[in-house]
């Protein structure tokens, strides 16, 4: 597994590079997906590179991106080993030209993550988790914060770019907002996730696609935290890629923050 993951951290690093590159050096072009999700001309790059890259090595493997093989049913054939590429996790503050961005790319093998790395390249930070190895930030040991006290846990959260639907979300973060300590927004699930595993956050929920969630899940599972959903997961779909109400925390707040969610 170590070469699959050293190959994901290399063309993560260089995907890295280029959205780097296109953001320091021209002016970003930017559409919308869905008439209200922002995309960039940087995001079909990158991913352009990765999945080439992907094909090129390992052409027997299927693809999961973001925005060039978007098809969520590829989530649910578990015979054949399945990446899941999100070229840029942040992409709304990569057009801001705020720096929490990633490149996060996981590996999965009969629907359970056994790879995952997340890249920051503006803040110049690798996230790495082999299944059953332990995660590591720039190549250092990386564990949760240890909280107990829901009172005092830091958590995050975001929001979906549609607006229809947002009385449940409202719910939620009222309810947090008298448990916890504080919010922090900080506009990559992909980031927020990895930011539980190493210590910055004590807790993170949301809803969102697998290519947001699967390598950072894995890093923060391989951090000690715990990983898991505060409603059902669809019967048969693979829990690692099941998308809706995640909840990620450390181990001793995550009961309480999941029985506060489930309610609300």
């Amino acid at each position: 597994m170590s070469d699959i993951a050293d190959f994901a951290e290399r063309i993560a690093r260089e995907a890295g590079e280029l959205i780097r590159r296109e953001r320091d050096q021209n002016t970003l072009r930017t559409d919308y997906k869905h008439q209200t999700e922002l995309v960039t001309h940087a995001d079909v790059m990158a991913d352009e590179f990765i999945t080439s890259a992907i094909r090129q090595a390992w052409p027997d493997h299927r693809i999961l991106s973001e925005e060039t093989m978007p098809d969520l049913s590829q989530a649910e054939e578990l015979e054949t080993p399945l990446w899941i590429v999100d070229p840029i996790d942040g992409t709304v503050n990569y057009a801001y030209g705020h720096p929490q961005v990633a490149v996060s790319i996981a590996w999965a093998e009969k629907g359970r993550v056994q790879v995952g790395i997340v890249h920051a390249p503006f803040s110049e930070e690798t996230f790495r988790a082999e299944k059953g190895k332990g995660a590591t930030l720039n190549g250092q040991p990386i564990q949760h914060s240890g909280a107990t006290d829901l009172r005092q846990s830091l958590f995050a959260t975001g929001f979906p770019y549609t607006k229809d639907n947002l009385e449940p979300l409202v719910r939620r973060l009222n309810v947090m907002i008298h448990h916890c300590r504080d919010l922090r927004r900080i506009g990559s699930a992909a980031l927020d996730i990895c930011w539980v595993a190493c210590g910055r956050l004590d807790a993170y929920y949301e809803t969102v696609s697998p290519w947001d969630f699967a390598a950072a899940k894995l890093i923060a599972r391989e951090a000690g935290a715990s990983a898991g959903h505060f409603s059902e997961v669809s019967e048969g779909y693979p829990e690692d890629l099941w998308g809706r109400d995640n909840l990620i925390t450390a181990p001793g707040i995550y009961d309480g923050i999941r029985a506060l969610l489930a309610e609300a």
